[in-house]
Protein backbone atom coordinates (compact mmCIF):
# COMPACT_ATOMS: atom_id res chain seq x y z
CA UNK A 1 0.00 0.00 0.00
CA UNK A 2 1.23 2.79 -0.88
CA UNK A 3 2.25 6.10 1.07
CA UNK A 4 -0.62 8.62 -0.87
CA UNK A 5 -3.18 6.05 -0.16
CA UNK A 6 -2.74 5.71 3.47
CA UNK A 7 -2.71 9.67 4.33
CA UNK A 8 -5.99 9.55 2.03
CA UNK A 9 -7.48 6.57 4.28
CA UNK A 10 -8.10 9.17 7.10
CA UNK A 11 -9.15 12.19 5.24
CA UNK A 12 -12.18 9.98 3.36
CA UNK A 13 -12.87 8.83 6.94
CA UNK A 14 -12.71 12.30 8.22
CA UNK A 15 -14.97 13.53 5.56
CA UNK A 16 -17.58 10.34 5.47
CA UNK A 17 -18.09 10.89 8.93
CA UNK A 18 -18.73 14.85 9.22
CA UNK A 19 -20.96 14.14 6.22
CA UNK A 20 -23.97 11.15 8.08
CA UNK A 21 -23.59 13.29 11.26
CA UNK A 22 -24.08 16.46 8.93
CA UNK A 23 -27.17 14.53 7.25
CA UNK A 24 -28.27 12.99 10.59
CA UNK A 25 -28.33 16.40 12.48
CA UNK A 26 -30.26 18.65 9.39
CA UNK A 27 -32.49 15.32 8.84
CA UNK A 28 -33.67 15.99 12.43
CA UNK A 29 -33.56 19.50 12.08
CA UNK A 30 -35.90 19.41 8.70
CA UNK A 31 -38.21 17.19 10.49
CA UNK A 32 -38.20 19.93 13.10
CA UNK A 33 -39.46 22.49 10.90
CA UNK A 34 -42.17 20.26 9.07
CA UNK A 35 -43.51 19.91 12.60
CA UNK A 36 -43.46 23.54 13.49
CA UNK A 37 -44.80 24.37 10.71
CA UNK A 38 -47.65 22.69 10.83
CA UNK A 39 -48.49 23.69 14.36
CA UNK A 40 -48.08 27.56 13.28
CA UNK A 41 -50.40 26.49 10.49
CA UNK A 42 -53.28 24.67 12.66
CA UNK A 43 -52.83 28.26 15.34
CA UNK A 44 -53.23 30.18 12.20
CA UNK A 45 -56.67 28.32 11.64
CA UNK A 46 -57.87 28.33 14.92
CA UNK A 47 -56.99 32.31 14.78
CA UNK A 48 -59.18 32.96 11.55
CA UNK A 49 -62.03 31.07 12.96
CA UNK A 50 -61.92 33.42 16.13
CA UNK A 51 -62.03 36.62 13.75
CA UNK A 52 -64.64 35.06 12.09
CA UNK A 53 -66.74 34.44 15.17
CA UNK A 54 -66.15 37.84 16.59
CA UNK A 55 -66.87 39.52 13.25
CA UNK A 56 -70.12 37.08 13.32
CA UNK A 57 -71.09 38.69 17.31
CA UNK A 58 -69.53 42.42 16.03
CA UNK A 59 -72.92 42.31 13.08
CA UNK A 60 -75.35 40.80 15.54
CA UNK A 61 -74.44 43.86 17.87
CA UNK A 62 -74.39 46.48 15.39
CA UNK A 63 -77.94 44.69 14.01
CA UNK A 64 -78.97 45.34 17.76
CA UNK A 65 -77.78 48.73 18.54
CA UNK A 66 -79.49 50.10 15.14
CA UNK A 67 -82.85 48.49 16.78
CA UNK A 68 -82.17 49.91 19.76
CA UNK A 69 -81.58 53.53 17.87
CA UNK A 70 -84.78 52.96 16.02
CA UNK A 71 -86.90 52.19 19.25
CA UNK A 72 -85.58 55.44 20.70
CA UNK A 73 -86.00 57.44 17.66
CA UNK A 74 -89.79 56.25 17.99
CA UNK A 75 -90.30 57.12 21.25
CA UNK A 76 -88.44 60.70 21.07
CA UNK A 77 -90.32 61.02 18.25
CA UNK A 78 -93.52 60.53 20.26
CA UNK A 79 -92.32 63.12 22.57
CA UNK A 80 -92.10 65.78 20.08
CA UNK A 81 -95.53 65.48 19.31
CA UNK A 82 -96.58 65.33 22.67
CA UNK A 83 -94.81 68.36 23.68
CA UNK A 84 -96.20 70.02 20.08
CA UNK A 85 -99.99 69.54 21.37
CA UNK A 86 -98.94 70.29 25.06
CA UNK A 87 -99.95 66.91 26.56
CA UNK A 88 -97.34 67.46 29.39
CA UNK A 89 -99.08 64.03 30.54
CA UNK A 90 -98.14 62.01 28.04
CA UNK A 91 -94.57 63.55 27.40
CA UNK A 92 -93.96 62.66 31.23
CA UNK A 93 -94.80 59.27 30.73
CA UNK A 94 -92.86 58.90 27.31
CA UNK A 95 -89.44 60.26 29.50
CA UNK A 96 -90.24 57.75 31.99
CA UNK A 97 -89.83 54.61 29.26
CA UNK A 98 -86.90 56.01 27.86
CA UNK A 99 -83.91 53.64 27.66
CA UNK A 100 -81.03 54.15 30.22
CA UNK A 101 -79.01 54.68 27.04
CA UNK A 102 -81.18 57.73 26.00
CA UNK A 103 -81.81 59.23 29.67
CA UNK A 104 -78.52 60.91 29.68
CA UNK A 105 -78.33 62.52 26.50
CA UNK A 106 -81.96 63.83 26.90
CA UNK A 107 -80.46 65.36 30.57
CA UNK A 108 -77.70 66.49 28.31
CA UNK A 109 -79.82 67.66 25.39
CA UNK A 110 -80.06 71.91 25.57
CA UNK A 111 -83.23 71.83 23.40
CA UNK A 112 -81.46 73.68 20.69
CA UNK A 113 -80.37 71.21 18.29
CA UNK A 114 -83.17 69.08 16.75
CA UNK A 115 -82.49 65.62 19.07
CA UNK A 116 -80.10 64.20 21.76
CA UNK A 117 -79.04 61.45 19.47
CA UNK A 118 -75.83 63.10 18.25
CA UNK A 119 -74.55 63.47 21.69
CA UNK A 120 -71.70 61.96 22.97
CA UNK A 121 -74.05 60.85 25.69
CA UNK A 122 -75.98 59.13 23.44
CA UNK A 123 -74.62 55.51 22.70
CA UNK A 124 -77.16 53.04 21.67
CA UNK A 125 -77.69 48.98 23.12
CA UNK A 126 -75.39 47.06 21.53
CA UNK A 127 -72.64 49.67 20.09
CA UNK A 128 -70.05 49.10 22.70
CA UNK A 129 -70.56 45.45 22.57
CA UNK A 130 -69.89 45.73 18.80
CA UNK A 131 -66.92 47.67 19.47
CA UNK A 132 -65.38 45.05 21.74
CA UNK A 133 -65.97 42.55 19.29
CA UNK A 134 -64.70 44.04 16.10
CA UNK A 135 -61.53 44.86 18.77
CA UNK A 136 -61.34 41.10 19.01
CA UNK A 137 -61.62 40.20 15.83
CA UNK A 138 -58.87 42.65 14.43
CA UNK A 139 -56.87 41.26 16.76
CA UNK A 140 -57.50 37.59 15.73
CA UNK A 141 -57.38 38.50 12.31
CA UNK A 142 -53.58 40.06 13.06
CA UNK A 143 -52.52 37.12 15.30
CA UNK A 144 -53.44 34.83 12.45
CA UNK A 145 -51.42 36.72 9.72
CA UNK A 146 -48.77 36.84 12.17
CA UNK A 147 -49.22 32.46 12.60
CA UNK A 148 -49.36 32.10 8.95
CA UNK A 149 -45.97 34.37 8.45
CA UNK A 150 -44.40 32.37 11.24
CA UNK A 151 -45.63 29.17 9.58
CA UNK A 152 -43.86 30.09 6.21
CA UNK A 153 -40.49 31.25 7.83
CA UNK A 154 -40.38 27.53 9.08
CA UNK A 155 -41.35 25.87 5.80
CA UNK A 156 -38.26 28.10 4.19
CA UNK A 157 -36.09 26.89 6.26
CA UNK A 158 -37.21 23.56 5.80
CA UNK A 159 -35.90 24.34 1.87
CA UNK A 160 -33.08 25.67 3.45
CA UNK A 161 -31.97 22.49 5.39
CA UNK A 162 -32.55 20.72 2.17
CA UNK A 163 -30.36 22.17 0.51
CA UNK A 164 -27.86 21.46 2.86
CA UNK A 165 -28.75 17.74 2.49
CA UNK A 166 -28.29 18.02 -1.24
CA UNK A 167 -24.74 19.47 -0.95
CA UNK A 168 -23.93 16.97 1.69
CA UNK A 169 -25.34 13.98 -0.31
CA UNK A 170 -22.92 15.20 -3.71
CA UNK A 171 -20.17 15.95 -1.68
CA UNK A 172 -19.86 12.28 -1.32
CA UNK A 173 -20.10 11.36 -4.93
CA UNK A 174 -16.82 10.38 -6.87
CA UNK A 175 -14.74 13.44 -7.81
CA UNK A 176 -11.73 16.05 -6.87
CA UNK A 177 -11.29 16.30 -3.72
CA UNK A 178 -11.48 19.78 -3.15
CA UNK A 179 -14.81 19.52 -4.54
CA UNK A 180 -16.21 17.30 -2.52
CA UNK A 181 -14.69 19.35 0.33
CA UNK A 182 -16.18 22.71 -0.90
CA UNK A 183 -19.30 20.99 -0.93
CA UNK A 184 -18.94 19.50 2.40
CA UNK A 185 -18.22 23.16 3.96
CA UNK A 186 -21.29 24.64 2.27
CA UNK A 187 -23.40 22.81 3.61
CA UNK A 188 -22.55 23.24 6.93
CA UNK A 189 -21.71 26.96 6.45
CA UNK A 190 -25.44 26.85 5.29
CA UNK A 191 -26.47 24.56 8.10
CA UNK A 192 -25.08 26.70 10.88
CA UNK A 193 -26.64 29.89 9.13
CA UNK A 194 -29.97 27.70 9.32
CA UNK A 195 -29.68 26.78 13.09
CA UNK A 196 -28.61 30.76 13.92
CA UNK A 197 -32.13 31.57 12.13
CA UNK A 198 -33.77 28.63 13.58
CA UNK A 199 -32.80 29.79 17.18
CA UNK A 200 -34.86 33.26 16.62
CA UNK A 201 -38.19 31.75 15.48
CA UNK A 202 -40.86 30.96 18.37
CA UNK A 203 -41.73 27.36 19.23
CA UNK A 204 -44.90 25.37 20.15
CA UNK A 205 -45.84 22.49 20.66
Amino acid sequence: MSDTTAEARPKKEWHDVTAVALLSIVAVLTAWCGFESSKWGGEMSIAFSQASSNRVQASDARSSSRDAFQLDAMVFAQWLVAKENGDEELATFLEGIFSPQLKPAFAAWDGVTRTPFGLSEYVPAGTEEADEFTAKADAAYALALENNQRGDNYSLLTVMFALVLFLTAMSQRTGPEWAQRALLFVGIGVALVGVAILATFPIRI
